[in-house]
């Protein structure tokens, strides 16, 4: 059977994956389910634990096969302690040892990092960043982060708090993200883009403006970044505006990370891929506008090749210890 095995956990608000490898980018097989953070960490806990065994069953490997178990997961968390410290979209996953439960039932080196993190050493060194020396990685889901590739390997910063991008305030008011009114979060990810949509929409409404989003499949349902996308591809004026005002304010982010990093490229990942152009045309302009000239003309704004697969691959990056 397979002499070495790599495992690959990634843990999201929304959705965790587990999949089995003997490399990255390649896998073995995969597996999915709701995170479902209001039950706690408990439940999905045991649910990894379930597939992950039923995996290494399933193609024949012992426990001296399985080389490491590398996780990946939205911050706050302490990559060196193994612990998951209450991210804002796993709310009650409040210091969580994650590492030292899995290496109890499994025997095998655990190794956790921040999916940012994570995600930028899976693109640089199979997807979009490939080539670059300087690199800057954004997640860009229901929240925001960014992993920095600083001459060629990861850069984590004093606390592995390093490219926290999302957290900067933008303006004094505006929508929540972060934990902070007016963030990049709060006005560029897919939790954001939700609540420009709601006052937006209500405006549009208010003026009398039709618009697709003022008729949800739910009406009790919020509007959510998907109804978003999937009314401005229908050409929606009301959508198309909501995502440029998210572009937009991406985009002066962005600005703030090429003056003080001077990155060769950024890549972005999430919703940028879903909704590409429509929301990289703006955040480009807004880049160049607020960028120092030679700093953006040398960077290149990118949307992520991995594509769906990235969460899987950077958590294989993970066990296996590359960009470590």
């Amino acid at each position: 059977m397979h002499k070495r095995v790599w495992a690959g956990v990634d843990i999201g608000g929304t959705k965790t994956a587990v999949v089995l490898s003997c490399g990255p980018p390649e896998t073995l097989c995969r597996e999915e389910f709701p995170t479902r953070p209001d039950q706690g960490p408990s439940p999905a806990i045991a649910r990894i634990v379930e597939l992950l065994r039923g995996m290494l069953a399933k193609h024949g490997v012992t426990g001296g096969e399985l080389e490491a178990i590398g996780i990946s997961c939205g911050g706050p968390l302490d990559s060196d302690a193994g612990v998951i410290q209450s991210p804002p979209n796993l709310a009650s996953w409040v210091d969580v040892p994650i590492t030292a439960i899995l290496a109890k039932e499994f025997g095998a080196l655990v190794r956790l990092e921040n999916d940012a993190n994570a995600g930028a050493v899976a693109e640089h060194r199979y997807g979009a960043g490939r080539g670059t020396v300087h690199m800057i990685f954004l997640t860009m889901g229901t929240g925001l982060g960014a992993g920095m590739i600083v001459n060629g390997r990861l850069y984590r910063g004093a606390t592995g708090g390093a490219g926290e991008i999302g957290h900067v305030r933008l303006t004094r008011t505006g929508p929540i993200g972060f934990n902070k009114a007016g963030s990049v979060e709060g006005w560029a990810s897919g939790a954001g883009i939700a609540q420009i949509a709601d006052r937006l929409v209500s405006r549009a409404v208010a003026q009398g403006c039709r618009t697709v989003l003022s008729v949800p499949p739910e009406p009790a349902s919020p509007i959510t970044a998907r109804d978003v996308g999937l009314a401005a591809a229908q050409g929606d004026r009301v959508a198309l505006r909501i995502i440029r005002v998210a572009g937009e304010k991406l985009g002066r982010g962005l600005a703030i990370l090429i003056d003080v990093v001077n990155p060769e490229r950024i890549v972005i990942g999430g919703l940028a891929m879903r909704l590409g152009e429509l929301i990289l045309a703006p955040a480009r302009r807004a880049a160049r506008q607020e960028a120092l000239t030679a700093s953006a003309d040398a960077c290149q704004i990118v949307p992520a090749e991995l594509d769906e697969s990235i969460g899987d691959v950077a958590a294989l990056c993970v066990a296996t210890g590359i960009g470590a």
